[in-house]
């Protein structure tokens, strides 16, 4: 499976951005993640498509949103009312070895898109 991101920039707090990931095969559980300079890489939000449920990092809920287009098997993050705090390199992940879960570990990654609030 490979995985490539597309949609990041730079946007003022409160703005809008909408992340996309563009997957080349089929997987079930799909997430995405980021990493600040200077920080751990920490999970955003993750979607499983069987099991019809998605969570999210205390930090983002009710301004994120996971969300997939099957028929362009197109994995997105939309992000409203982001703050400087969300300024990190995001990256789409997908194919978990154990589980569907923010802390499982994944098999697949992108290659990340930069996220700039300012």
């Amino acid at each position: 499976v490979q995985l490539v991101e597309s949609g990041g920039g730079s946007v003022q707090p409160g703005g809008s951005l909408r992340l996309s990931c563009a997957a080349s095969g089929y997987t079930d559980c799909m997430a995405w993640f980021r990493q600040a300079p200077g920080y751990e890489r920490e999970g955003v939000a993750i979607m499983s498509i069987l099991g019809s449920r998605t969570t999210y990092a205390d930090s983002v809920k009710g301004r994120f949103t996971i969300s997939k287009d099957n028929a362009k098997n197109t994995l997105y993050l939309q992000m409203n009312a982001v703050k400087s705090e969300d300024t990190a390199v995001y990256y789409c992940a997908a194919g978990p070895t154990i589980g569907c879960w923010l802390d499982s570990p994944f098999a697949y990654w992108g290659q990340g898109t930069q996220v700039t609030v300012s």
